[in-house]
């Protein structure tokens, strides 16, 4: 079935008209080490695209070959995305923080004919994940072992003429292959097509009209991801807005000060992080103060969203996992209204999202125009329905099948409600509930949002099925991880958690109440799978490493309980 979109909406149609009516725009700003930043204007992305389209083609490329990209954030992936269109061929973007098994894993399942190796943290651990004989191509900034085994981008621009005309791509033609980052097994190659990605986009900027020519956006999680691809790549596509890059994580206070973004998402976690670095030179009761004081309310928020490099944005969102209720709050006394946007890459991202201005915490808002919600009566399953769906998943045709219901609406896994006035909240994961021996259902979720507003928590995980009560894991962040290592350090966290674990059993019903919080003292990582690159927490990974404790860990009767490996 063809997706209903205007041909001028499409990726490539869009950037001829970059290339044509604003040539000299200066559209991606690229810091290159050092203080070197460099800007690129639309004449240069479609020059360096048009060339090295030239070159995938010259080295056999044919229509619908996969193309992978493994980097982190930077224009060149951009520009890398656009080239491998170009030439006719299918990008397969994989998370610059995936190991090497995955990386294989992705690599040969895709098919890929070629790899094109960017910015990268931990390339050494990554190479042996790259197939013998698989041919290679180093971006500017790759890791300089990469660029001395590969052929180099700016040697392939410099001799590569051009790729002439406006070759074009079909709304129905598979553009790109993202796979998950599989909370709950192996990745699975999501497929969407050039018209699925132009409807996506479109309906999103129609409830976010602050996304527009004149926008600025800082680019910095992961263009592997939907959020990311749909937001910023698309996003500029269609608006031709200004897209900035981080250099890296000690710098990202000085990227945002660059960018002054007036458009800015994140994941939880980080929306977590900036509070919790306001909290520490600023106590939350003192701030509460002086936010009541009319002189001064003005000035506070100011000067906090300056610091955070936000004080132009216009438009802050979240999402990819649940907004703590008390964060939104939070963030509203500031002066900047989250919206929570809710979706998932097998419907490109776009499925609901909360009003800009009438914040409902707890909820992710309202379905976006053209997409169709409903719940399922038997499992309290959220189900959704768009022209932005995927067109299954790559060389799997059960799991295709299973994804979708018998009349063509597509299983979120995620469990829901909708309140009177359409609002719809999100209760759990279908298979995330779990039943305590005394045969009562819990949902985690909730329990977990209210867990992780304690400042020196960066991650947790509630469980416990077949025990009397649940109980949850700690990660803690890296300070409070510091100030553990001492015993008066320890003995101070550990009374707050407790008081803290308190509260949070204070406000739920008898049956989710926690036996204790257990803080374990190893990070959750990609690298030991317990977490995806995306940040989410493998709850199946924590059953199947901690599970075997949990009766020892009740058995001590603490309220705080702290594990080492």
């Amino acid at each position: 079935m063809s997706t209903p979109v205007a041909p001028e909406a499409l990726a490539l149609q869009r950037l001829y008209h970059w290339e044509t009516s604003a040539p000299e725009r200066v559209v991606l700003t690229q810091p290159m080490g050092g203080d070197v930043v460099r800007d690129f204007t639309w004449r240069e992305v479609l020059d360096q695209a048009r060339r090295l389209a030239a070159h995938l083609q010259a080295q056999g490329l044919a229509r619908g070959d996969r193309v992978a990209l493994l980097s982190k954030n930077t224009a060149h992936w951009l520009i890398c995305d656009f080239a491998i269109w170009l030439a006719g061929g299918v990008s397969v973007p994989l998370y610059p923080t995936l190991a090497a098994g995955t990386i294989r894993q992705i690599l040969e399942h895709s098919g890929a004919k070629l790899l094109f190796v960017g910015k990268l943290d931990g390339w050494d651990a990554m190479r042996p994940g790259i197939p013998d004989g698989l041919p290679c191509i180093s971006h500017p900034l790759a890791p300089a072992d990469a660029q001395q085994r590969y052929p180099r981008w700016d040697d392939i621009v410099a001799r590569t003429v051009p790729l002439a005309g406006q070759p074009l791509r079909d709304a129905d033609e598979l553009a790109t292959i993202m796979y998950t980052s599989g909370t709950t097994g192996a990745p699975k190659g999501v497929m969407h097509s050039f018209g699925t990605f132009a409807w996506s986009v479109q309906s999103g900027l129609k409830r976010v009209p602050e996304v527009d020519v004149n926008a600025r956006m800082l680019s910095y999680l992961p263009l592997a991801h939907v959020a990311e691809r749909t937001l910023v790549e698309h996003g500029q596509l269609a608006t031709g807005m200004h897209l900035y890059f981080a250099e890296s994580l000690d710098t990202f206070t000085k990227d945002l000060q660059r960018a002054r973004p007036t458009v800015f998402f994140s994941v939880p976690r980080l929306w977590v992080k900036f509070q919790q670095g306001v909290s520490a030179r600023m106590p939350p009761a003192k701030l509460a103060r002086l936010l009541k004081i009319p002189i001064l309310k003005g000035i506070v928020r100011k000067k906090i969203l300056t610091a955070l490099g936000l004080q132009e944005c216009r438009f802050a969102a979240g999402g990819a996992a649940p907004m703590p209720p008390e964060l939104m709050r939070w963030y509203a006394q500031l002066g900047l209204d989250l919206v929570e946007v809710y979706g998932m890459t097998e419907n490109c991202g776009v499925s609901h999202a909360t009003l800009p201005g009438r914040q409902r915490p707890g909820t992710v808002g309202l379905p976006y125009e053209g997409v169709q919600s409903r719940i399922d009566p038997a499992t309290g399953e959220i189900q959704v329905r768009s022209p932005g769906l995927m067109l299954g998943y790559y060389r799997e045709p059960e799991l295709t099948r299973a994804a979708f219901t018998a009349d063509g609406w597509l299983k979120t896994g995620d469990k829901g409600e909708v309140d009177d006035q359409g609002y719809l909240r999100i209760t759990g994961r279908v298979k995330d509930l779990f039943k305590t021996s005394k045969g009562k259902y819990v949902a985690p979720a909730p329990i977990e949002d209210k867990l992780v507003m304690h400042g020196a928590v960066e991650a947790c995980c509630v469980t416990g099925a077949n025990l009397g009560q649940p109980l949850a894991l700690l990660m803690l962040n890296v300070d409070a991880a510091r100030r553990a290592a001492e015993p008066a350090g320890r003995a101070e966290l550990e009374a707050s958690l407790a008081a803290h674990l308190q509260s949070v059993n204070a406000l739920l019903d008898p049956h989710e109440q926690l036996d204790c919080v257990v803080v374990t003292t190893e990070p959750w990582t990609v690298d030991n799978d317990l977490i995806t690159p995306t940040f989410k927490v493998k709850r199946n990974r924590i059953e199947a490493l901690f599970a075997t404790h949990y009766d020892r860990w009740v058995a001590h009767g603490r309220a705080v309980v702290w594990h080492s490996p």
